[in-house]
């Protein structure tokens, strides 16, 4: 099962993207900001950071910085509703995928499942 790290200071964003995943057959821990999954990403393991760029504390640029140093392997994904962010983030994380707000769950989820070739869409159909 592919293991979700959701940063996201949105409460209800958080909230919605974590029921979702996890109905789409993800397990997701989930954190509201960059300072809060810094010590998970040391202590556990996760497969894909899932993470919003713009969040107070610790910015998402700042969490995949660290997380590509602290746990290499862990794929990464920022979600943004700013567009301006977009050119940064992928300037400082080349290898991560952006996905732009407002996107719809299914788009999240392919992406999701062009990462790790999983086949989960059926449970959204």
């Amino acid at each position: 099962m592919v293991r979700i790290l959701l940063a996201e200071d949105d409460d209800s964003m958080r909230a919605y993207l974590s029921r979702a995943l996890e109905r789409t057959g993800y397990e997701v821990v989930a954190v509201a900001n960059g300072a809060d999954a810094v010590p998970l990403i040391s202590s556990d393991q996760f497969d894909l950071l899932l993470t919003d760029i713009v969040m107070p504390e610790m910015d998402g640029i700042e969490l995949a910085q660290h997380a590509a140093t602290a746990a290499p392997g862990m794929r990464i994904m920022f979600i943004t509703g700013f567009a301006a962010v977009t050119l940064k983030a992928g300037k400082a994380v080349p290898q991560a995928k952006v996905l732009s707000k407002p996107f719809h769950l299914r788009d999240l989820v392919l992406e999701i499942e062009r990462i790790f070739g999983s086949a989960t869409m059926s449970e959204l159909s």
